[in-house]
C-alpha cells in the first residue's frame, strides 16, 4: 500500500511563471480560498476510516466505524478507505463528483501534543525548532506575496482577506491589515449605532488611524447588511441561523463578492471521553460540519468552480481508543481539500499500511505529508507563485507534488 510522492522544487518553468517577482497570476482575483481550522485535534481515524486495517478494529472495540456493508458501516471510497456514514448526504456527493480529496498522514513536525503550541506552530507556518515570529502568520505572508507593494509598504490589498472570527488569528497577523468579524447569529447586531460610529470617526479624523477606523466601520456595515438579508430569509424558513451551516452560508455570501481569502475556526474536537462511533458526540459534529461545508459550496454558486476549501486540525488522535471510550492527543491527521476545480475523488499523498509496527511512537498516525509542503504546492498552483515566493510564505519548504488543483 506504500505510495511515495517525493517532494520537489516548484520550478518556475514547471509552473509557467517566469517573473522573479511573486505577483498574483492572471485570474487570481477570481480565486477564493478558505481555510477551516478544527481546533481541538479531531479524530481523523473516524472520519477517513482505514477499513483495510484489521489492527484498527482490534484497537477500537467500542468506537470503530464498521466496515462498509455492515450496520452503521463506513461509506466505501477505495479498497483501503471509507468515510464516516453521517457524511453520506453532504461530503460523499462532492467526493463522487471529484470535488473533494483527502490527504491522510498530514500535519506538522511539532511533537508537543499541546493544543496551543501546535496550533500556534501551524498558523505561523515557520520552521519547527526555530525562533517564532508571532507577528507573521502564513496567510498574511501569502496576501503580501499576492498584493503589490510600494517600497516596503503594502499597498491597498488587491486580494482582500477576512477572518471570520471574534479575534484576529495568528495565521492572518502580519504586515497586511486584515479585518475580522464573527458571523454568529448575533453578529448582525452591533453595540455601536450610526451616531456613535460618526462620533468615533470624528475623534480620529486627521490622525494616522483615521483610515483604518473608517474602513472598520464600513466593513461592519457591509456585514450587517448581509446578515440582515440572511435573517429575513430565515424568517421564511429559507436558511438556518443556527450551527455552522448558517455561518458557512454567510461566509460564502461575503466571499462571493468581496473577500478572496478567508479563515474560520471550529472548536469542540477534543474527544477524550465518550467519543461515539457511527452515532454519538463526534458523529454529530461531523454531520454539522459536513452540512456547513456543503452549504458553503451551494451558496458560492458559480464561484464554487474557482473556490478551494482546506480543512485542517493541529493534530490527530491516538489510533487506539482509551479507557473512557475516547481518544487522546495524537500526531498525524487528515486534511480535506474541497472545491469545484479540485482534482478530487482521491486519497492523495504519501501513505502506508496501518499495523502494529507502523504507528508513530507506537500510538499515532505518522506525518508523511508536511502541511507546509501541501499548502505550498496548492498556493503555487492557485496563484502562480514561483519557488522563491513559496519559500517566503513557508520558509525552508518546497511544495509537494500532489496536484490537488
Amino acid at each position: 500500500m506504500r505510495r511515495r510522492h517525493l517532494l520537489q522544487a516548484l520550478g518556475t518553468s514547471a509552473l509557467g511563471v517566469h517573473s522573479a517577482s511573486a505577483m498574483a497570476a492572471p485570474g487570481a482575483q477570481d480565486v477564493r480560498f478558505l481555510l477551516v481550522f478544527l481546533r481541538g485535534g479531531y479524530d481523523c481515524t473516524s472520519l477517513l476510516v482505514p477499513t483495510a486495517s484489521s489492527y484498527y478494529y482490534e484497537t477500537r472495540p467500542n468506537i470503530a466505524i464498521a466496515r462498509p456493508g455492515q450496520d452503521g458501516g463506513a461509506l466505501p471510497l477505495t479498497p483501503d478507505w471509507g468515510l464516516h456514514p453521517v457524511l453520506a448526504d453532504s461530503m460523499l456527493p462532492l467526493y463522487q463528483q471529484r470535488q473533494l480529496a483527502f490527504v491522510p498522514f498530514a500535519g506538522t513536525d511539532d511533537l508537543s501534543r499541546s493544543h496551543f503550541d501546535t496550533q500556534d506552530s501551524m498558523e505561523l507556518g515557520q520552521p519547527v525548532g526555530g525562533r517564532r515570529d508571532y507577528r507573521s502568520g502564513f496567510l498574511n505572508r501569502l496576501v503580501s506575496e499576492l498584493n503589490p507593494r510600494t517600497g516596503n509598504t503594502p499597498a491597498t490589498a488587491a486580494l482582500q482577506p477576512m477572518a471570520f472570527t471574534s479575534t484576529l488569528p495568528l495565521v492572518l497577523r502580519g504586515a497586511v491589515d486584515v479585518p475580522n468579524t464573527l458571523l454568529s447569529a448575533a453578529a448582525g447586531r452591533s453595540g455601536v449605532d450610526a451616531r456613535q460610529a460618526q462620533l468615533i470617526e470624528s475623534m480620529y479624523r486627521g490622525t494616522p488611524l483615521a483610515t483604518p477606523v473608517a474602513e472598520g466601520f464600513a466593513t461592519r456595515e457591509e456585514v450587517a447588511r448581509t446578515m440582515q438579508g440572511e435573517m429575513e430569509a430565515a424568517s421564511r424558513n429559507a436558511l438556518s441561523t443556527k450551527g455552522f451551516e448558517g455561518t458557512a452560508r454567510r461566509m460564502a455570501k461575503l466571499m462571493q463578492t468581496r473577500y478572496q481569502i478567508g479563515f474560520v475556526d471550529v472548536g469542540g474536537w477534543d474527544t477524550h471521553v465518550g467519543q461515539g462511533a457511527a452515532t454519538g458526540a463526534l458523529a454529530n459534529r461531523f454531520e454539522e460540519l459536513g452540512r456547513g461545508l456543503a452549504g458553503f459550496a451551494d451558496e458560492m454558486g458559480p464561484a464554487w468552480k474557482h473556490t478551494v476549501v482546506v480543512v485542517v486540525s493541529e493534530f490527530g488522535r491516538t489510533f487506539r481508543e482509551n479507557g473512557n471510550r475516547g481518544t487522546d492527543h495524537g500526531h498525524g491527521t487528515v486534511f480535506w481539500v474541497l472545491g469545484g476545480g479540485v482534482g478530487g475523488g482521491r486519497i492523495v499523498g504519501e501513505q502506508q499500511a496501518l499495523t502494529a509496527t507502523t504507528l508513530f511512537q507506537n500510538r499515532d498516525y505518522p506525518v508523511l505529508n508536511d502541511y507546509r509542503a501541501v499548502l505550498g504546492e496548492l498556493f503555487a498552483r492557485l496563484y502562480g507563485l514561483n519557488a522563491a515566493a513559496v519559500a517566503r510564505v513557508f520558509p525552508g519548504t518546497k511544495g509537494a507534488d500532489l496536484r490537488l488543483v
